[in-house]
């Protein structure tokens, strides 16, 4: 038996674990008390790990879809059949006829984050979607923008601040997103020790509201009107504290004159003494944040949301400060050194729908339509990395149908589920605990500073391939296969260019991250973190504006053209009389602590007790349409319908229901060991791809109307 120490990697959180080993498994997962981020802090999925390795659903080796079912094959099969599909495409089609999807594991794996990016780089196509615009879009526009740089985000310093304000946003089930903070539970009771207030605003009362000082019910799709009011209260008292470096105060006034408490009030739920008492105390309190996820971003006015939330805190002289919101100093500097790009918007549109692209990714919310319309540039094949886009997407059962007539698909999945199932040969890469693992992305967003190595815990599988060995080997054989060439041919006439792609591709993971460490902080190495296997602490947050903005000009512009050119279309919502209207309800989704996203829910850990899968609906709005407790009930919107049972509860706001995202697993072709992971509908077969946020075309998944009948 040996102890190991590491971090889970299913989330934001990057909680930091103690293993028990035997033979080559895993017996037992503790919280690391050591752990300089996390403290010690763990919850249910961490533990899953082990059902993870052991899962008997779990695919080891490659197979191959044929008329009788899946068979396993060999490596080196599956690279020809897949490299020479591809590649077909792309010689009979253009390369814009490959689709590629790359799902949220992605960027919680070091391999795909350092293999993965220059294999899909070598497919030339237009047509890239993420998981990014189903989530996080807004954030990473709004912080371009501003700062310079997509992923220039301030992250709030919750263990200093004292008014700590969520919107949509639920840290007690995620611990964090776009803000890891794991541990949330003792850091909030910190907050309030040393005499703090967390606030929550969100239409369901959520595990963090049950937490918060003070929550208030809002309606769904109204947020951008409430934080638009709060900035107009705070000017109006004169209580603005902006930096020297920050331009458009004075527009800022006049853009948000109209957008008074009393004005939004009827509209929004909550009233305008509670608002301009909201806008008082965040404005007077010595250090206040405020914060927005999920539930601001998938919205109508996603974007106007999360670039309001930043001019809060911006006028509020709360941006760069102790206790506000700060730009992190992680080890490997993914902004300062630029090894992610600034990012770019509107550099070109989709083929159908006229959509702008952001960073190279087209809005997923398209996807369907470049599958499905004829014409030059039409997706023929995908290759879907660590996704569930039948899942995950708006207008599932389209998509559904969509891949099914496909020339061609591979995903890269270690589960046959509702997108996989439809490719010609799926790639299966090793489990978490089986590969060497360095979070670039996520300690971008730490409330604190920290560095960690964690070696592989167990020893691959026999016949298993890490993610990072896959796209490595798969790409020299795509490059053949377009080339027409053997691998030795290939191999005779490589440019400059593409051998120092075959040389990045050759480099580990562990050397690549030693790479970075040497050049960006001095006298950290992987060598160095192996002797610290708890992580090593950086600190805490600190100020570093102007210097570390990435805009040309070292300022802050508040105003932007294609966020205020929406305020007119917030003003036709403000003067609205009823929302919804004929009887409509408004859905919003909910995070599950015991569940991720569209998969784990076959796991026996993360599956047992009471279901979790219902709609939940107000009493009195049951009532009002005769519907009792418990009782299946069809849920319909524009886009579709779908059966589903619905609890009761107080805990929502009245004319609001919530359906959890990622449900759905009795789509005929997908058999998981589990029997009680097949329950539920999936909410985004009745969310509609056609809505999307006007500024970013994010997907719309919250205050979707809908209207619900008892079955």
């Amino acid at each position: 038996m040996t102890i190991k120490f590491g971090s889970c990697n299913l989330c934001e959180a990057m909680c930091g674990l103690e293993f028990t080993v035997e033979d080559n498994t895993v017996t037992s997962v503790r919280g690391d008390k050591q752990d300089p981020l996390s403290r010690g802090h763990i919850c249910p999925k961490a533990v899953s790990l082990i059902d993870l390795h052991a899962d008997p659903d779990r695919l080891i080796k490659p197979v191959r879809r044929t008329d009788s079912g899946w068979q396993e094959i060999d490596w080196d099969e599956a690279y020809e059949l897949v490299a020479e599909g591809l590649a077909s495409t792309r010689k009979k089609h253009g390369s814009n006829a490959v689709g590629i999807y790359q799902g949220n594991p992605n960027v919680h794996s070091l391999g795909a984050m350092t293999h993965g990016i220059p294999f899909t780089s070598m497919l030339r196509t237009k047509n890239r979607y993420s998981a990014t615009s189903l989530d996080q879009l807004p954030h990473q526009l709004v912080n371009h923008l501003l700062y310079g740089h997509q992923l220039a985000l301030p992250i709030p310093d919750i263990d200093r601040t004292d008014f700590f304000l969520v919107l949509g946003g639920n840290p007690m089930a995620s611990n964090g997103s776009m803000m890891t903070v794991p541990d949330f539970a003792n850091r909030v009771r910190d907050l309030k020790a040393r005499g703090g207030k967390l606030v929550v605003i969100d239409p369901r009362r959520t595990e963090t509201a049950d937490i918060a000082d003070v929550h208030h019910f809002v309606r769904p799709g109204t947020d951008a009107l409430l934080l638009l009011a709060l900035i107009n209260s705070i000017v109006g008292s004169g209580k603005t504290r902006t930096a020297a470096y920050v331009d458009g105060e004075a527009e800022i006034a006049s853009l948000v004159a109209d957008f008074t408490p009393a004005s939004v009030a009827p509209v929004v739920g909550i009233s305008a003494e509670d608002i301009t008492t909201l806008a008082k105390d965040f404005a007077e309190a010595d250090a206040a944040v405020a914060y927005g996820r999920m539930g601001v971003s998938t919205q109508q006015f996603g974007s106007v949301c999360q670039w309001a939330i930043q001019v809060l805190n911006i006028l509020t002289g709360n941006l760069d400060r102790v206790g506000g919101a700060m730009l992190t100093d992680p080890a490997i500097d993914l902004v300062e050194k630029n090894i992610v790009g600034r990012g770019h918007f509107d550099k070109w549109r989709s083929r159908v729908r006229d959509l702008p692209e952001f960073a190279g990714e087209f809005p997923c919310s398209t996807m369907v339509d470049e599958m499905t319309t004829p014409g030059d540039g039409q997706i023929r094949a995908m290759a879907v990395f660590s996704g569930n886009p039948v899942l995950s997407m708006p207008g599932g059962e389209k998509l559904d149908r969509a891949f099914a007539e496909l020339d061609f698909m591979v995903s890269f999945d270690f589960y046959i589920n509702e997108t996989s199932r439809h490719a010609d040969v799926i790639l299966p890469p090793t489990m978490s605990l089986e590969r060497d693992h360095y979070d670039l992305i996520f300690q971008t967003f730490a409330v604190r500073n920290t560095a960690k190595f964690m070696p592989a815990v167990l020893t691959k599988k026999a016949g298993a391939k890490a993610d990072w060995e896959i796209f490595r080997d798969l790409a020299v054989r795509y490059q053949a296969a377009l080339a027409g060439s053997t691998l030795g041919a290939l191999r005779a006439r490589l440019t400059p260019k593409s051998i120092v792609t075959e040389a990045r591709l050759r480099l580990s993971p562990r050397r690549t991250v030693d790479v970075l460490l040497r050049n960006h902080r001095k006298g950290l190495s992987v060598s160095k973190l192996a002797k610290s296997p708890h992580g090593v602490d950086l600190g805490p947050l600190e100020p570093g504006l102007p210097r570390k903005l990435r805009t040309w000009n070292k300022r802050i512009q508040l105003v932007q053209d294609i966020i205020v050119a929406e305020l007119p279309a917030l003003h036709d919502l403000m003067t609205t009389t009823e929302v919804p209207t004929d009887g409509q309800l408004l859905m919003i989704g909910r995070r599950h602590l015991r569940s991720n996203n569209s998969w784990m829910h076959n796991a026996p850990r993360l599956t047992k007790g009471k279901p979790r899968h219902q709609l939940l609906a107000h009493p009195d709005d049951l009532t009002a349409r005769g519907i009792e407790d418990g009782s299946l009930v069809a849920v319909t919107s524009a886009a579709g319908a779908v059966e589903i049972e619905v609890i009761a509860t107080d805990r929502m706001m009245p004319g609001v229901v919530s359906m959890p995202h990622g449900f759905g697993h009795q789509r005929k072709g997908v058999e998981l060991s589990v029997a009680s992971s097949v329950v539920g509908a999936s909410a985004n077969d009745i969310t509609d791809p056609q809505q999307v946020d006007a500024v970013s075309a994010n997907a719309i998944l919250n205050g979707v109307p809908v209207t619900i009948a008892a079955v």
